[in-house]
């Protein structure tokens, strides 16, 4: 009988242990959290869709972040990047429609890619970017720049002049009309 009561009891506390992990883990929240930015550029309304992880003391450019590789330019779910009209990005048409935004981040030089598979997770499992090249719709060239001053998280920011990715102590502009 004694066994019985201690089996119950272990029983419960086990329950309890698991319980109380599951309802501590839903309180958290995640690494990088989803987040968005819209507005309108001559007409066109742009939204970009990103995951935005934070710097933690870590090198993020030339580390993290490699210089010369394609990455998916957030975290999680790829970045999407939404137009409502045709606009020009850099000088170049590309059409309405929604897509996903990689960029391949350099010293000196940016290319940022815009393709057209959406939906899918950011990397491989290999952990590459999750970039099916011949997808690709549109790839202009952009020049990064000193921000004004530290961003803990990876943002996006869109204006009269197009958007603007900010993290750690890089902003990069990219122009659109």
């Amino acid at each position: 009988m004694k066994t019985l009561s201690k089996l119950k009891v272990l029983t419960f506390f086990v329950c309890a242990f698991f319980v109380s992990s599951m309802a501590f883990a839903q309180g958290q929240a995640p690494a990088s959290p989803r987040d968005s930015v819209s507005g309108t550029i001559n007409g066109a309304v742009i939204k970009i869709a990103y995951g935005s992880p934070a710097v933690k003391g870590r090198k993020i450019w030339g580390g993290l972040v490699p210089y010369d590789k394609t990455w998916r330019t957030g975290a999680n779910p790829v970045t999407t990047f939404q137009t409502s009209k045709e606009v020009q990005i850099e000088g170049k048409a590309l059409p309405a429609g929604k897509y996903s935004l990689f960029t391949v981040p350099g010293e000196k030089e940016w290319k940022v890619i815009f393709n057209s598979q959406t939906g899918q997770w950011g990397i491989k499992r290999d952990g590459s970017a999750n970039d099916d090249p011949a997808k690709d719709v549109l790839v202009v060239t952009v020049k990064p720049m000193k921000s004004m001053g530290p961003n803990e998280r990876l943002t996006f920011k869109i204006d009269k002049n197009g958007f603007v990715l900010l993290w750690d102590n890089l902003a990069v502009p990219v122009k659109v009309k």
